[in-house]
């Protein structure tokens, strides 16, 4: 997908403003398309050839012709402009999460730093401080950035690289007329983040395999070309590795590809204990092949049920299912309703009635509308009176709707002495109260608790969104005691979300495992603030079967009459 390489073009576009001291709106014009594009769950290549991307938000005639502009010769002119006038370590700093113009300026000319690797010596060696405005802090902050942006570097979150992978493999499927293709690795586990995609296919004409895949996607390198695997980086900067098979050892690659490296170790072990050799072509006995066709046919070689790729990660489902102990996880055809929408009412862009035909096409039955609560200003979070006419209209629109029936919610601020950001009458009318944390991130790890605990304690809080904070490639996640958290919502009855906007999928896999051993309950949400964002729902489900959870933790499972009854209690 192209999305990201204009993204990170708009942000760098926005920061060379930002030096220039340009007007402020054009500034937010090109950070506003930047998150625009970052969260588009469609290759803007393929909106273009429609014709509509001054439909996409945000993005208006002049952001249009840009986009088109690098479709069409790989760069824009007026960014490579704007470059030229600005030292390019001074862009690079700026791509570091936590450093702004002033400090990029300070870095270059002050302290005559060149690079990003002379700057983590420095900043390790204690020897930027002492320079006006920077301190120890300055220092620490530097080197988690720069963390930060190196992680960015090679890994990709999960949401942002399924739906290219998974449109290759359409592609070839539809081009060899096979069904024997599938997506392996870290990106069928569904890890929150991939560092490449793993392709295998079945087929005895590997050659023929290759030169369609190289046709549908054309490289910018080529790593390595065989008969059996094939490597590549794409215009996008992605890495491909595609492997070809024979079909009687399709299930034993898919195992072997599929990993963890872990799982498979402790897989290997158990063949040996039982007199068997398993690798990525079989499973063997006495130099005979025994199984190898599909994965199940290789799981009950071993004396095993099928074990769910997502957990495939050496955690204890060797000895849940030799116990015979493997939930029944939570399916995406379990899940009735979305937890965590953004509205017009706030800074999302559809209303009600998008939302709601979204739900339909998703096949939903209901949806919680979250908008943002009055103190955070910069996305238009609802005074009262505004959240009590929202209120209002989506009562009006249940009552006309024969399908589709809407939550009224609020994703309510908790402020940083954990208070909420609505009182405790306004809170009372909603449907649905998920509260999160959008400032002071940096408290220490005693307030911070202290103040996820206060809004887990109180009556009138559902959920506790996103609880951890984090935002890959951006943001880490703040010092919390998330033990506690779980613990205190146990107590309390409340719930924790699942948060499935792909920078986040918070909380992750093992703190949900945590949480279903001690009784919480998760919610997931989509936290789309675009209507087709809704389809992050799916990655939501993927990080809850990471964690191992069955339909019944989740309460998105729940009919909209059975939610309704649960939340009021």
């Amino acid at each position: 997908m192209y999305n990201d390489k204009v993204a990170d073009i708009f942000l760098n576009i926005a920061r060379i403003l930002e030096i220039n001291n340009a007007n402020p709106f054009r500034i937010r014009a090109y950070r506003n398309a930047a998150h625009r594009l970052k969260t588009l769950t469609e290759d803007i290549s393929e909106i273009a050839k429609r014709g509509e991307l001054e439909q996409i938000p945000g993005i208006g005639k002049d952001l249009a012709y840009k986009i088109r502009e690098y479709l069409d010769t790989g760069s824009i002119r007026y960014y490579e402009e704007l470059k030229s006038k600005l030292p390019g370590e001074i862009l690079d700093f700026l791509n570091i999460p936590g450093i702004g113009p002033r400090l990029a300026e300070t870095l270059y000319y002050k302290l005559n730093i060149t690079s990003i690797n002379e700057l983590e010596k420095k900043a390790r060696n204690q020897q930027l401080r002492g320079v006006k405005g920077i301190k120890s802090k300055t220092e620490d902050n530097i080197l988690r950035g720069i963390k930060l942006f190196r992680e960015g570097r090679e890994r990709y979150p999960l949401g942002y690289v399924l739906p290219y992978a998974e449109k290759i493999r359409q592609q070839l499927c539809e081009a060899l007329g096979s069904t024997t293709i599938s997506l392996a690795g870290s990106i069928r586990r569904r890890k929150t983040t991939v560092k490449d995609i793993d392709i295998l296919v079945a087929s005895d004409d590997p050659a023929k395999v290759v030169d369609v895949f190289l046709n549908l996607v054309p490289p910018a390198e080529i790593l390595a070309k065989g008969s059996t695997k094939t490597s590549i980086i794409t215009e996008q900067g992605y890495q491909i590795d595609l492997r070809v098979v024979s079909e009687d050892s399709y299930g034993a690659a898919l195992c072997y590809f599929t990993g963890s490296k872990l799982h498979n170790i402790r897989i290997r072990e158990l063949a040996l204990k039982k007199g068997l050799k398993i690798n990525e072509y079989g499973v063997y006995k006495d130099g005979h092949k025994i199984a190898g066709a599909t994965e199940t046919e290789v799981y009950d070689a071993l004396g095993l049920a099928y074990i769910p790729p997502e957990i495939r990660e050496d955690v204890g489902e060797i000895e849940a299912v030799l116990q015979n102990q493997i939930p029944t996880l939570v399916k995406p055809e379990d899940i009735k309703g979305d937890l965590h929408v953004h509205s017009k009412y706030s800074d999302g862009t559809g209303t009600i009635e998008e939302i709601a035909a979204q739900a339909r096409a998703l096949g939903l039955e209901w949806v919680a509308v979250c908008d943002h609560s009055k103190s955070l200003r910069i996305a238009k979070g609802l005074t009262e009176e505004d959240l009590r006419r929202k209120i209002s209209d989506i009562r009006s629109f249940n009552d006309r709707s024969p399908d589709i029936k809407l939550l009224c919610g609020t994703e309510v601020d908790i402020l940083p002495d954990g208070r909420l950001d609505y009182p405790d009458n306004i809170l009372a009318e909603l449907d649905f109260v998920i509260a999160a944390v959008h400032s002071a991130f940096k408290q220490d790890r005693t307030a911070m608790t202290e103040r996820l605990v206060k809004a887990a304690r109180h009556p009138l809080v559902h959920s506790i969104a996103h609880p951890t904070g984090r935002l890959f490639g951006e943001r880490e996640a703040y010092d919390v005691d998330i033990d506690r958290i779980i613990e205190t919502c146990s107590r309390h009855g409340t719930a924790l979300e699942i948060n499935a906007y792909p920078k986040r999928l918070d909380l992750d896999g093992p703190s949900c495992r945590l949480a279903r051993k001690k009784g919480v309950r998760l919610t997931i949400g989509s936290d789309a603030h675009l209507v087709h964002q809704m389809n992050y729902l799916s990655l939501g489900v993927a990080a809850a079967r990471r964690g191992w959870l069955i339909a019944t933790d989740v309460l998105n499972t729940l009919s909209y009459n059975e939610l309704r009854r649960f939340l009021q209690k």
